[in-house]
Protein backbone atom coordinates (compact mmCIF):
# COMPACT_ATOMS: atom_id res chain seq x y z
CA UNK A 1 0.00 0.00 0.00
CA UNK A 2 2.97 2.39 -0.29
CA UNK A 3 2.76 4.90 -1.98
CA UNK A 4 -1.19 5.33 -2.18
CA UNK A 5 -2.37 8.72 -0.72
CA UNK A 6 -4.66 8.69 2.19
CA UNK A 7 -6.35 11.59 0.90
CA UNK A 8 -7.56 10.22 -2.05
CA UNK A 9 -11.10 10.80 -3.98
CA UNK A 10 -13.51 8.22 -3.66
CA UNK A 11 -13.02 5.95 -6.19
CA UNK A 12 -12.93 2.41 -7.46
CA UNK A 13 -15.56 -0.44 -5.68
CA UNK A 14 -17.01 2.16 -2.93
CA UNK A 15 -17.76 5.13 -5.81
CA UNK A 16 -19.51 2.11 -7.64
CA UNK A 17 -21.31 0.48 -4.70
CA UNK A 18 -25.04 0.44 -5.62
CA UNK A 19 -26.72 0.22 -2.54
CA UNK A 20 -27.59 3.60 -1.12
CA UNK A 21 -27.85 2.53 2.35
CA UNK A 22 -31.20 3.02 2.67
CA UNK A 23 -33.12 2.15 5.98
CA UNK A 24 -29.74 1.47 7.37
CA UNK A 25 -29.32 0.16 11.21
CA UNK A 26 -27.02 2.88 12.06
CA UNK A 27 -24.93 5.74 9.83
CA UNK A 28 -22.62 7.74 10.48
CA UNK A 29 -21.63 10.90 9.14
CA UNK A 30 -19.45 14.22 9.09
CA UNK A 31 -15.85 11.96 9.66
CA UNK A 32 -12.21 11.04 8.06
CA UNK A 33 -12.85 7.96 7.14
CA UNK A 34 -10.16 5.97 6.23
CA UNK A 35 -11.24 3.11 4.44
CA UNK A 36 -7.88 0.87 3.91
CA UNK A 37 -9.49 -0.01 0.51
CA UNK A 38 -7.34 -0.68 -2.35
CA UNK A 39 -7.25 3.25 -3.09
CA UNK A 40 -6.44 5.14 0.60
CA UNK A 41 -9.76 5.96 -0.11
CA UNK A 42 -11.58 8.90 2.46
CA UNK A 43 -14.73 9.04 2.73
CA UNK A 44 -16.77 11.10 4.82
CA UNK A 45 -19.70 8.76 5.41
CA UNK A 46 -20.53 5.21 5.84
CA UNK A 47 -24.07 3.18 6.49
CA UNK A 48 -24.86 -0.29 8.19
CA UNK A 49 -27.07 -2.79 8.14
CA UNK A 50 -27.17 -6.43 9.35
CA UNK A 51 -23.89 -6.26 11.26
CA UNK A 52 -22.01 -5.30 7.39
CA UNK A 53 -20.83 -1.80 5.62
CA UNK A 54 -23.50 -0.51 3.13
CA UNK A 55 -22.71 2.34 1.77
CA UNK A 56 -19.71 4.28 1.63
CA UNK A 57 -19.19 8.20 0.30
CA UNK A 58 -19.46 11.56 0.79
CA UNK A 59 -22.95 11.16 1.93
CA UNK A 60 -25.25 8.29 2.89
CA UNK A 61 -29.33 8.17 3.11
CA UNK A 62 -30.30 8.99 6.99
CA UNK A 63 -31.37 5.70 8.75
CA UNK A 64 -34.32 3.58 9.19
CA UNK A 65 -37.37 4.40 11.66
CA UNK A 66 -35.10 2.47 14.55
CA UNK A 67 -31.90 3.05 13.09
CA UNK A 68 -29.28 5.18 14.63
CA UNK A 69 -27.03 8.51 13.30
CA UNK A 70 -23.93 9.67 14.51
CA UNK A 71 -22.22 13.28 13.39
CA UNK A 72 -18.98 12.55 13.61
CA UNK A 73 -17.95 15.97 13.38
CA UNK A 74 -14.55 15.58 11.62
CA UNK A 75 -13.03 12.90 13.96
CA UNK A 76 -11.36 10.11 12.38
CA UNK A 77 -12.57 6.89 11.81
CA UNK A 78 -10.31 3.62 10.69
CA UNK A 79 -11.38 -0.05 10.52
CA UNK A 80 -11.36 -2.25 13.72
CA UNK A 81 -8.11 -3.47 14.67
CA UNK A 82 -6.80 -6.82 14.26
CA UNK A 83 -4.30 -8.45 16.50
CA UNK A 84 -2.76 -11.66 14.76
CA UNK A 85 -0.59 -12.99 17.93
CA UNK A 86 -2.06 -13.15 21.33
CA UNK A 87 -2.57 -15.11 24.38
CA UNK A 88 -5.68 -13.10 24.95
CA UNK A 89 -8.11 -15.78 26.23
CA UNK A 90 -5.66 -15.99 29.20
CA UNK A 91 -6.61 -12.45 30.05
CA UNK A 92 -10.32 -14.06 30.01
CA UNK A 93 -9.34 -16.15 32.66
CA UNK A 94 -7.87 -13.90 35.13
CA UNK A 95 -8.95 -14.71 38.87
CA UNK A 96 -10.23 -11.73 41.00
CA UNK A 97 -11.79 -8.21 39.43
CA UNK A 98 -8.86 -7.85 37.16
CA UNK A 99 -8.01 -4.45 36.00
CA UNK A 100 -6.54 -4.92 32.44
CA UNK A 101 -6.70 -1.31 32.20
CA UNK A 102 -3.54 -1.06 34.39
CA UNK A 103 -1.45 -1.29 31.17
CA UNK A 104 -2.75 2.31 30.57
CA UNK A 105 -0.90 4.05 33.42
CA UNK A 106 1.70 6.23 33.36
CA UNK A 107 2.22 6.50 37.33
CA UNK A 108 1.45 4.86 40.40
CA UNK A 109 -0.87 7.80 41.57
CA UNK A 110 -3.24 6.39 38.07
CA UNK A 111 -2.66 2.75 39.11
CA UNK A 112 -4.02 3.91 42.15
CA UNK A 113 -6.73 5.65 40.79
CA UNK A 114 -7.43 2.56 38.39
CA UNK A 115 -7.54 0.19 41.29
CA UNK A 116 -9.86 2.68 43.36
CA UNK A 117 -12.23 2.78 39.89
CA UNK A 118 -12.49 -1.18 40.27
CA UNK A 119 -13.13 -1.11 43.80
CA UNK A 120 -17.38 -0.12 43.55
CA UNK A 121 -17.88 -3.56 41.96
CA UNK A 122 -16.06 -5.70 43.84
CA UNK A 123 -18.11 -7.54 46.72
CA UNK A 124 -16.15 -7.56 50.38
CA UNK A 125 -13.84 -10.66 50.29
CA UNK A 126 -12.73 -10.83 47.01
CA UNK A 127 -9.87 -9.95 45.61
CA UNK A 128 -9.09 -6.59 42.74
CA UNK A 129 -5.90 -7.84 40.81
CA UNK A 130 -3.91 -6.94 37.68
CA UNK A 131 -1.95 -9.94 36.25
CA UNK A 132 0.61 -10.16 33.14
CA UNK A 133 2.10 -7.69 30.72
CA UNK A 134 2.33 -4.20 31.99
CA UNK A 135 5.60 -3.66 33.42
CA UNK A 136 6.46 -1.35 35.78
CA UNK A 137 8.73 1.02 32.81
CA UNK A 138 5.93 2.18 31.73
CA UNK A 139 5.43 4.31 35.28
CA UNK A 140 7.08 7.51 36.00
CA UNK A 141 8.69 5.74 39.24
CA UNK A 142 9.53 2.19 37.34
CA UNK A 143 8.41 0.29 40.34
CA UNK A 144 5.69 -1.98 41.65
CA UNK A 145 3.62 0.42 44.10
CA UNK A 146 4.24 -0.42 47.71
CA UNK A 147 1.76 -2.34 50.91
CA UNK A 148 1.09 1.16 51.81
CA UNK A 149 -0.05 2.41 48.27
CA UNK A 150 -2.05 -0.08 47.80
CA UNK A 151 -3.96 0.51 50.95
CA UNK A 152 -4.46 4.22 50.04
CA UNK A 153 -6.11 3.18 47.00
CA UNK A 154 -8.04 0.30 48.11
CA UNK A 155 -7.82 -0.08 52.14
CA UNK A 156 -11.05 -2.64 52.31
CA UNK A 157 -10.60 -5.44 49.58
CA UNK A 158 -7.73 -7.39 49.18
CA UNK A 159 -5.72 -6.61 46.14
CA UNK A 160 -3.22 -8.60 44.04
CA UNK A 161 -1.25 -7.40 41.21
CA UNK A 162 1.82 -9.95 39.41
CA UNK A 163 4.50 -8.80 36.59
CA UNK A 164 4.64 -11.18 33.07
CA UNK A 165 4.77 -14.47 33.72
CA UNK A 166 5.92 -15.41 37.43
CA UNK A 167 6.26 -12.48 39.81
CA UNK A 168 7.22 -10.43 41.30
CA UNK A 169 4.29 -9.07 42.42
CA UNK A 170 3.05 -7.36 45.51
CA UNK A 171 -0.53 -6.86 47.49
CA UNK A 172 -1.80 -4.99 50.31
CA UNK A 173 -3.22 -5.40 54.08
CA UNK A 174 -5.84 -7.24 52.94
CA UNK A 175 -3.87 -9.68 50.57
CA UNK A 176 -1.23 -9.65 52.95
CA UNK A 177 -3.61 -10.92 55.33
CA UNK A 178 -4.79 -13.71 53.46
CA UNK A 179 -1.80 -15.35 51.84
CA UNK A 180 -0.09 -15.41 55.08
CA UNK A 181 -2.60 -17.93 56.54
CA UNK A 182 -4.19 -19.56 53.53
CA UNK A 183 -4.05 -22.89 53.33
CA UNK A 184 -5.07 -25.67 50.39
CA UNK A 185 -4.37 -29.32 49.99
CA UNK A 186 -1.33 -28.46 47.89
CA UNK A 187 0.03 -25.25 49.20
CA UNK A 188 0.22 -23.72 52.12
CA UNK A 189 0.95 -19.57 53.20
CA UNK A 190 2.70 -17.15 51.28
CA UNK A 191 5.52 -14.91 52.57
CA UNK A 192 4.73 -11.65 51.93
CA UNK A 193 7.29 -8.84 53.17
CA UNK A 194 6.48 -6.03 55.13
CA UNK A 195 6.06 -3.48 52.46
CA UNK A 196 3.84 -6.16 50.45
CA UNK A 197 6.29 -7.43 47.77
CA UNK A 198 5.64 -11.42 47.22
CA UNK A 199 9.61 -13.05 46.12
CA UNK A 200 9.13 -14.52 42.22
CA UNK A 201 8.80 -17.96 41.47
CA UNK A 202 7.07 -20.65 43.74
CA UNK A 203 6.26 -17.62 46.53
CA UNK A 204 4.44 -15.77 43.31
CA UNK A 205 2.46 -19.03 41.83
CA UNK A 206 1.59 -20.40 44.84
CA UNK A 207 -0.09 -16.81 45.64
CA UNK A 208 -1.43 -17.04 42.11
CA UNK A 209 -2.79 -20.67 42.56
CA UNK A 210 -4.83 -19.87 45.81
CA UNK A 211 -6.25 -17.23 43.76
CA UNK A 212 -7.05 -19.62 40.61
CA UNK A 213 -8.67 -22.69 42.64
CA UNK A 214 -11.27 -20.24 44.04
CA UNK A 215 -12.05 -19.19 40.93
CA UNK A 216 -15.78 -20.55 39.83
CA UNK A 217 -16.96 -20.79 36.12
CA UNK A 218 -18.84 -17.86 36.77
CA UNK A 219 -16.09 -15.62 37.82
CA UNK A 220 -14.55 -16.97 34.65
CA UNK A 221 -17.26 -15.81 32.40
CA UNK A 222 -17.39 -12.52 33.74
CA UNK A 223 -13.36 -12.44 33.43
CA UNK A 224 -14.08 -12.97 29.84
CA UNK A 225 -16.75 -9.96 29.89
CA UNK A 226 -14.38 -7.97 31.16
CA UNK A 227 -11.47 -8.89 28.92
CA UNK A 228 -13.96 -8.61 26.13
CA UNK A 229 -14.59 -5.14 27.41
CA UNK A 230 -10.93 -4.01 27.90
CA UNK A 231 -10.22 -5.28 23.95
CA UNK A 232 -13.04 -2.92 22.72
CA UNK A 233 -11.83 0.11 25.01
CA UNK A 234 -8.28 0.12 23.20
CA UNK A 235 -9.35 -0.39 19.52
CA UNK A 236 -8.86 -4.60 19.27
CA UNK A 237 -12.05 -6.04 17.74
CA UNK A 238 -10.72 -9.46 16.99
CA UNK A 239 -8.53 -11.54 17.99
CA UNK A 240 -5.84 -14.88 17.04
CA UNK A 241 -5.77 -16.20 19.84
CA UNK A 242 -1.73 -18.09 20.12
CA UNK A 243 -3.61 -20.49 22.98
CA UNK A 244 -0.49 -21.11 25.92
CA UNK A 245 1.90 -24.17 26.08
CA UNK A 246 -0.24 -26.68 27.14
CA UNK A 247 -0.81 -27.53 31.01
CA UNK A 248 -3.78 -29.72 31.09
CA UNK A 249 -5.18 -31.57 34.58
CA UNK A 250 -5.42 -29.64 37.61
CA UNK A 251 -3.75 -26.88 38.95
CA UNK A 252 -0.80 -26.91 40.53
CA UNK A 253 1.19 -24.08 42.89
CA UNK A 254 4.28 -24.36 40.50
CA UNK A 255 2.11 -23.09 37.37
CA UNK A 256 2.61 -19.29 36.10
CA UNK A 257 0.31 -17.30 34.83
CA UNK A 258 0.53 -18.80 30.94
CA UNK A 259 -0.20 -22.51 32.62
CA UNK A 260 -3.78 -23.44 31.81
CA UNK A 261 -5.79 -26.01 30.67
CA UNK A 262 -5.22 -25.39 26.88
CA UNK A 263 -8.53 -28.20 26.63
CA UNK A 264 -10.86 -25.76 28.79
CA UNK A 265 -9.82 -22.39 28.79
CA UNK A 266 -12.45 -21.65 26.02
CA UNK A 267 -15.24 -23.21 27.96
CA UNK A 268 -16.41 -19.57 29.61
CA UNK A 269 -16.21 -17.84 26.06
CA UNK A 270 -17.80 -20.65 24.66
CA UNK A 271 -20.93 -20.23 27.00
CA UNK A 272 -21.06 -16.77 26.32
CA UNK A 273 -20.94 -16.72 22.64
CA UNK A 274 -23.91 -19.28 22.68
CA UNK A 275 -25.97 -17.04 24.53
CA UNK A 276 -25.24 -14.26 21.98
CA UNK A 277 -23.31 -12.22 24.75
CA UNK A 278 -19.60 -12.24 23.32
CA UNK A 279 -19.07 -8.90 21.56
CA UNK A 280 -14.99 -9.38 19.97
CA UNK A 281 -14.07 -11.82 17.25
CA UNK A 282 -12.25 -14.63 18.29
CA UNK A 283 -10.25 -17.01 16.29
CA UNK A 284 -8.39 -19.78 18.02
CA UNK A 285 -4.85 -21.12 16.84
CA UNK A 286 -3.74 -24.83 18.11
CA UNK A 287 -0.49 -25.31 20.08
CA UNK A 288 1.48 -28.11 20.11
CA UNK A 289 4.50 -28.48 23.19
CA UNK A 290 5.46 -31.99 22.61
CA UNK A 291 8.71 -32.34 21.73
CA UNK A 292 11.04 -36.05 21.95
CA UNK A 293 9.39 -37.93 24.55
CA UNK A 294 11.53 -41.25 24.93
CA UNK A 295 8.85 -43.60 26.02
CA UNK A 296 7.50 -43.07 22.72
CA UNK A 297 10.05 -44.49 20.93
CA UNK A 298 11.29 -43.88 17.18
CA UNK A 299 10.22 -40.96 15.03
CA UNK A 300 6.44 -42.45 13.76
CA UNK A 301 4.88 -42.71 17.41
CA UNK A 302 5.76 -39.12 18.68
CA UNK A 303 3.50 -36.12 18.67
CA UNK A 304 0.50 -37.99 19.31
CA UNK A 305 -1.33 -35.04 20.66
CA UNK A 306 -0.91 -33.44 17.55
CA UNK A 307 -1.57 -36.37 14.84
CA UNK A 308 -5.01 -36.89 16.85
CA UNK A 309 -5.81 -32.78 16.74
CA UNK A 310 -5.41 -33.35 12.70
CA UNK A 311 -7.24 -35.82 12.10
CA UNK A 312 -10.35 -34.83 14.53
CA UNK A 313 -10.18 -30.98 14.51
CA UNK A 314 -11.64 -28.56 11.44
CA UNK A 315 -9.16 -25.71 10.82
CA UNK A 316 -11.45 -22.14 10.16
CA UNK A 317 -14.51 -24.04 11.01
CA UNK A 318 -16.99 -21.95 13.23
CA UNK A 319 -18.81 -18.04 12.17
CA UNK A 320 -18.10 -14.44 12.59
CA UNK A 321 -17.19 -14.54 15.75
CA UNK A 322 -15.40 -17.35 16.87
CA UNK A 323 -13.21 -20.04 14.69
CA UNK A 324 -11.23 -22.13 14.88
CA UNK A 325 -7.59 -21.29 13.28
CA UNK A 326 -4.12 -23.25 12.40
CA UNK A 327 -1.74 -24.86 14.14
CA UNK A 328 0.28 -22.71 15.83
CA UNK A 329 2.19 -20.72 17.86
CA UNK A 330 3.93 -23.74 16.86
CA UNK A 331 3.36 -27.40 16.40
CA UNK A 332 6.16 -28.29 18.46
CA UNK A 333 9.29 -26.37 20.42
CA UNK A 334 11.38 -25.34 17.34
CA UNK A 335 14.70 -26.77 19.17
CA UNK A 336 13.30 -30.26 18.90
CA UNK A 337 15.29 -31.54 15.78
CA UNK A 338 13.84 -34.22 14.28
CA UNK A 339 10.48 -34.43 15.94
CA UNK A 340 10.13 -30.94 14.86
CA UNK A 341 10.62 -31.12 11.57
CA UNK A 342 8.07 -34.27 11.35
CA UNK A 343 5.78 -32.16 12.91
CA UNK A 344 5.94 -29.45 9.58
CA UNK A 345 5.68 -32.74 7.69
CA UNK A 346 2.20 -33.96 9.36
CA UNK A 347 0.69 -30.28 9.44
CA UNK A 348 1.63 -29.90 5.19
CA UNK A 349 0.30 -33.84 4.67
CA UNK A 350 -3.07 -32.62 6.54
CA UNK A 351 -3.36 -29.53 4.42
CA UNK A 352 -3.44 -27.36 7.38
CA UNK A 353 -2.19 -23.79 8.06
CA UNK A 354 0.90 -23.92 9.73
CA UNK A 355 2.55 -21.28 11.82
CA UNK A 356 6.21 -20.87 13.80
CA UNK A 357 7.87 -18.46 16.43
CA UNK A 358 11.51 -17.92 15.82
CA UNK A 359 13.67 -16.50 18.13
CA UNK A 360 16.64 -15.20 16.27
CA UNK A 361 18.30 -15.79 12.62
CA UNK A 362 19.56 -19.29 12.61
CA UNK A 363 15.86 -20.21 13.92
CA UNK A 364 14.27 -18.15 10.49
CA UNK A 365 16.82 -20.18 8.28
CA UNK A 366 15.75 -23.68 9.81
CA UNK A 367 11.86 -22.93 9.70
CA UNK A 368 12.76 -21.41 5.75
CA UNK A 369 14.51 -24.57 5.30
CA UNK A 370 12.03 -26.53 6.47
CA UNK A 371 9.41 -24.91 4.80
CA UNK A 372 10.67 -25.41 1.73
CA UNK A 373 11.29 -28.97 2.30
CA UNK A 374 8.03 -30.06 2.95
CA UNK A 375 7.09 -27.13 -0.34
CA UNK A 376 8.62 -30.14 -2.17
CA UNK A 377 7.13 -32.59 -0.52
CA UNK A 378 3.38 -31.73 -0.23
CA UNK A 379 3.01 -28.22 -1.55
CA UNK A 380 2.11 -25.87 1.19
CA UNK A 381 1.89 -22.33 -1.35
CA UNK A 382 -1.61 -22.19 -1.24
CA UNK A 383 -1.89 -23.14 2.93
CA UNK A 384 -1.05 -19.47 3.82
CA UNK A 385 1.95 -20.49 5.94
CA UNK A 386 3.23 -18.08 8.83
CA UNK A 387 5.65 -16.96 10.15
CA UNK A 388 5.60 -14.49 13.90
CA UNK A 389 7.56 -12.17 15.53
CA UNK A 390 10.86 -12.25 12.97
CA UNK A 391 12.99 -10.29 15.41
CA UNK A 392 15.99 -11.00 12.61
CA UNK A 393 15.77 -11.68 8.89
CA UNK A 394 17.21 -11.11 5.55
CA UNK A 395 15.85 -9.97 2.36
CA UNK A 396 16.79 -13.17 1.06
CA UNK A 397 15.01 -15.24 3.39
CA UNK A 398 12.45 -12.99 3.32
CA UNK A 399 12.06 -13.57 -0.60
CA UNK A 400 12.24 -17.33 -0.24
CA UNK A 401 9.20 -16.78 2.15
CA UNK A 402 7.59 -14.73 -0.14
CA UNK A 403 7.94 -17.47 -2.70
CA UNK A 404 6.05 -20.26 -0.76
CA UNK A 405 3.35 -17.55 -0.06
CA UNK A 406 4.07 -17.48 4.00
CA UNK A 407 3.20 -14.25 5.75
CA UNK A 408 4.64 -12.25 8.27
CA UNK A 409 3.20 -11.20 11.66
CA UNK A 410 5.91 -8.49 13.61
CA UNK A 411 5.74 -8.19 16.83
CA UNK A 412 5.68 -4.71 18.28
CA UNK A 413 6.07 -5.82 22.04
CA UNK A 414 9.87 -5.14 21.90
CA UNK A 415 9.23 -1.18 23.00
CA UNK A 416 8.73 -2.51 26.07
CA UNK A 417 12.01 -3.98 27.54
CA UNK A 418 14.14 -3.47 25.02
CA UNK A 419 17.33 -0.93 25.33
CA UNK A 420 19.58 1.08 23.56
CA UNK A 421 22.84 -0.67 21.84
CA UNK A 422 24.95 -0.83 18.88
CA UNK A 423 22.38 -3.30 17.10
CA UNK A 424 18.59 -3.25 16.15
CA UNK A 425 16.07 -4.25 18.76
CA UNK A 426 14.24 -5.16 15.62
CA UNK A 427 11.95 -6.59 14.02
CA UNK A 428 12.97 -5.18 10.68
CA UNK A 429 9.88 -3.68 9.97
CA UNK A 430 11.52 -1.10 6.62
CA UNK A 431 13.07 -4.45 5.58
CA UNK A 432 10.36 -6.56 5.64
CA UNK A 433 7.43 -4.44 4.22
CA UNK A 434 9.82 -3.52 1.79
CA UNK A 435 9.84 -7.36 1.06
CA UNK A 436 6.80 -7.08 -0.25
CA UNK A 437 5.44 -10.17 1.96
CA UNK A 438 2.62 -10.00 3.68
CA UNK A 439 3.69 -8.70 6.76
CA UNK A 440 0.80 -7.84 9.87
CA UNK A 441 1.77 -6.28 13.02
CA UNK A 442 0.78 -7.58 16.67
CA UNK A 443 1.53 -7.31 20.60
CA UNK A 444 1.67 -10.09 21.85
CA UNK A 445 0.12 -9.42 24.94
CA UNK A 446 -1.17 -10.19 27.57
CA UNK A 447 1.46 -12.04 29.85
CA UNK A 448 4.65 -10.31 28.46
CA UNK A 449 3.56 -7.10 26.98
CA UNK A 450 0.16 -5.25 27.19
CA UNK A 451 -2.98 -5.98 24.85
CA UNK A 452 -3.07 -1.93 23.49
CA UNK A 453 -2.26 -1.95 19.42
CA UNK A 454 -1.53 1.39 20.23
CA UNK A 455 1.93 1.18 21.68
CA UNK A 456 2.77 -1.27 19.00
CA UNK A 457 1.82 1.00 16.67
CA UNK A 458 4.18 3.87 18.10
CA UNK A 459 7.24 1.59 18.40
CA UNK A 460 6.72 0.38 14.76
CA UNK A 461 6.36 4.10 13.71
CA UNK A 462 8.77 5.75 15.72
CA UNK A 463 11.66 2.88 16.83
CA UNK A 464 11.16 4.46 20.59
CA UNK A 465 10.89 2.09 23.37
CA UNK A 466 9.13 3.02 26.19
CA UNK A 467 11.76 4.99 27.46
CA UNK A 468 11.42 7.03 24.16
CA UNK A 469 15.34 5.96 23.44
CA UNK A 470 15.64 5.10 20.07
CA UNK A 471 16.35 1.13 19.82
CA UNK A 472 15.44 0.16 16.43
CA UNK A 473 17.73 1.80 13.86
CA UNK A 474 16.27 3.32 10.42
CA UNK A 475 13.37 0.73 10.45
CA UNK A 476 10.48 2.76 11.14
CA UNK A 477 7.26 2.34 8.75
CA UNK A 478 4.71 5.29 7.77
CA UNK A 479 1.32 5.36 10.51
CA UNK A 480 -0.41 4.28 6.90
CA UNK A 481 2.02 1.04 6.48
CA UNK A 482 1.38 0.36 10.27
CA UNK A 483 -2.59 0.81 10.19
CA UNK A 484 -2.34 -1.41 6.89
CA UNK A 485 -0.24 -4.32 8.73
CA UNK A 486 -3.00 -3.65 12.18
CA UNK A 487 -5.89 -4.37 9.75
CA UNK A 488 -5.46 -5.43 5.69
CA UNK A 489 -2.66 -7.04 6.71
CA UNK A 490 -3.58 -8.66 9.68
CA UNK A 491 -6.87 -9.98 7.77
CA UNK A 492 -4.76 -11.99 5.28
CA UNK A 493 -2.62 -13.43 7.63
CA UNK A 494 -6.22 -14.50 9.49
CA UNK A 495 -7.63 -15.76 6.06
CA UNK A 496 -10.06 -12.93 6.75
CA UNK A 497 -9.43 -10.63 4.29
CA UNK A 498 -12.70 -10.93 2.48
CA UNK A 499 -14.56 -9.81 5.36
CA UNK A 500 -12.50 -7.87 7.72
CA UNK A 501 -9.74 -5.28 7.71
CA UNK A 502 -11.35 -2.30 5.45
CA UNK A 503 -14.44 -0.43 5.47
CA UNK A 504 -16.01 -1.65 2.04
CA UNK A 505 -19.30 -2.47 1.45
CA UNK A 506 -20.38 -6.15 1.96
CA UNK A 507 -17.42 -6.31 4.73
CA UNK A 508 -18.26 -7.09 8.26
CA UNK A 509 -19.11 -3.21 10.27
CA UNK A 510 -15.91 -3.12 12.88
CA UNK A 511 -14.96 0.42 12.88
CA UNK A 512 -13.06 2.61 15.79
CA UNK A 513 -13.55 6.38 16.32
CA UNK A 514 -10.71 7.72 17.12
CA UNK A 515 -10.11 10.44 20.27
CA UNK A 516 -7.13 11.98 18.20
CA UNK A 517 -6.24 12.10 14.29
CA UNK A 518 -3.68 9.21 14.02
CA UNK A 519 -2.45 10.44 11.42
CA UNK A 520 -1.22 13.31 12.44
CA UNK A 521 -0.72 14.07 16.05
CA UNK A 522 2.76 14.22 17.47
CA UNK A 523 4.72 10.49 18.21
CA UNK A 524 3.67 11.16 21.67
CA UNK A 525 0.49 11.65 21.33
CA UNK A 526 0.12 8.61 19.08
CA UNK A 527 1.04 6.35 22.10
CA UNK A 528 -2.17 7.78 24.17
CA UNK A 529 -4.63 7.11 20.99
CA UNK A 530 -8.01 5.08 22.05
CA UNK A 531 -11.70 5.05 20.30
CA UNK A 532 -13.94 7.21 21.60
CA UNK A 533 -16.61 4.66 20.20
CA UNK A 534 -15.87 1.13 19.04
CA UNK A 535 -18.14 -0.62 16.84
CA UNK A 536 -18.24 -4.20 16.12
CA UNK A 537 -20.54 -6.00 13.51
CA UNK A 538 -22.56 -2.89 13.58
CA UNK A 539 -23.40 -2.83 17.50
CA UNK A 540 -21.70 -0.17 19.60
CA UNK A 541 -19.31 -2.13 22.02
CA UNK A 542 -17.56 0.88 23.50
CA UNK A 543 -18.64 4.10 24.29
CA UNK A 544 -17.09 7.00 25.86
CA UNK A 545 -20.20 9.34 25.67
CA UNK A 546 -18.05 11.61 23.46
CA UNK A 547 -20.28 11.74 20.35
CA UNK A 548 -23.69 11.72 20.47
CA UNK A 549 -26.02 8.76 19.11
CA UNK A 550 -29.36 9.87 17.79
Amino acid sequence: MTGISRRGLLTGALAANRDTGAAADLVLTNGRIHTMDDHGTVARAVAIRDGRFVAVGNTVPNPGGNGRSIDLRGRTVVPGLIESHTHFVSLANRPGYHVAQLELASSIAEVQELLAARRPDVPEGQFITALGGWHPRQWAEQRLPSLAELDAAVPDRPVFLLQTFAGPSVTNTLGKQFFETVMSPLAGPVAVAENGAIAPGLQTTTALYHLRVRQTFDDKRRSALDAMAFSAQVGVTTVLDQVLPPSPGPLIPTQALSGLDHYRMYDAWLSLHRERRAFIRLQTNFLHNQGNIPALGDLPNQLPELRERLKHQFPFFGDDMFRTGAIGEWAAPIGAGAVWFEAQRLVARARWRNENSPGNLAALTQVVNAYEAVNAEFGITDLRWGVQHVNEATPELLARLKALNCGVSMSGFRWLQGNPGPNPVGPPFRMIVDSGIPAGLHEDGVHIAPHNPWFALHYATTGLNVLGQPINGDQQLSRYEALHAYTRANAWYLTREDRLGSIEPGKLADLLVLDRDYFTVSDADLRRTLPVLTVVGGEIVHDTGALRVR
